[in-house]
């Protein structure tokens, strides 16, 4: 199997090795804009089309958010389905900067498929791209068991193995965090809790997506665009341990990654690993789930100090 040079790669590695791996355009838009209309439009070759709300998510409740880690056995359906194998990793991109391809990166980082991100998504793509509904790919094989959740664990899941049978047993040891985890543990002063939206919507201004406006009590701001530079690539090394020290994210804390769904949250898990910081814990409910409980504190403005 083809190794993969890191948690993110560039557009002139993924052209040398376009044979060897598989590639995942998962383009997704908040405004309503279909994604599967922007693949089919141009997408790079040979790629396949994942669905952010059918195949990497449960339907929306308030206890999980809009948008719930699916059941292990549903997500190697939606693998099945769009024609993803175990047998060669995966490069994952989008056209938001790796925002939404990071959530298929997590998916299968803690099922343990080999996966990269595109770093700077189609957009960096350099020959001409593929249009109409792609092909279909081979099929993986099947696994079963729900997502469990459970405390803040360090380190990214995975290396050289791929799903199939025991992909259950890897599910559920992903580093995952309940909302009953996170009310706990926020308050732990070797946990940070950071919030990948955006500073107005952290600070509860015009936030509609949501049933409250505002953010979790005691969480730190680290928008997800925070990660990259102008360009829409990541941030060197150096770059990002910066951001993060600034946050108090040391290599001995604790991070538990949150946003709206559990979606850009997984950027900052994704950045965490390119800064050689120890993975961290993603919330897959996040603000969608804390805020859908009144009885949950919301906290708005900007944090202290």
């Amino acid at each position: 199997m083809t190794s993969l040079p890191g948690p993110i790669v560039r557009a002139d590695w993924l052209a040398a090795h376009l044979a060897e791996v598989q590639i995942a355009d998962v383009r997704w838009y908040l405004d309503g804009r279909s994604g599967r209309a922007a693949y089919e439009g141009g997408h790079v070759p040979g790629a396949v089309w994942v669905d952010l709300d059918q195949d990497l998510a449960a339907p929306p409740s308030a206890a999980g958010g809009r948008h719930p880690l699916p059941d292990l056995s549903e997500f190697a359906a939606a693998l099945r389905r769009v024609g993803l194998s175990p047998d060669r990793p995966v490069i994952a991109y989008d056209d938001a900067a790796g925002s939404i391809a990071a959530r298929l990166w997590w998916m299968l980082r803690a099922a343990g498929q080999p996966v990269a991100v595109l770093d700077g998504g189609i957009g960096s793509w350099p020959g001409p791209l593929e249009v109409g509904g792609g092909r279909p790919g081979p099929r993986p094989a099947v696994a079963s068991g729900p997502v469990a959740s459970g405390p803040v664990a360090s380190g990214p899941l995975g290396g050289d193995s791929v799903p199939g049978e025991a992909m259950s047993d890897r599910w559920h040891s992903a580093p995952v965090a309940s909302t009953e985890d996170v009310s706990r543990q926020v308050r732990d002063p070797g946990v940070v809790l950071l919030d990948a939206r955006s500073a107005a919507r952290y600070q509860g201004l015009g936030d509609a997506i949501d049933a409250r406006s505002g953010h979790i009590p005691g969480a730190r701001n680290h928008p997800w665009t925070a990660n990259i530079d102008d360009d829409g690539r990541f941030l060197v090394q150096g770059g990002l341990r910066e951001r993060f020290a600034a946050l108090g994210v040391t290599d001995a804390t604790q991070v538990i990654a949150s946003c709206g769904s559990g979606v850009t949250a997984c950027h900052t898990l994704l950045a965490l690993e390119v800064a050689g910081l120890p993975g961290g814990v993603l919330y897959p409910g996040s603000w969608s789930a804390w805020a859908a409980d009144p009885d949950r504190p919301a906290a708005t403005g900007a944090a202290p100090g």
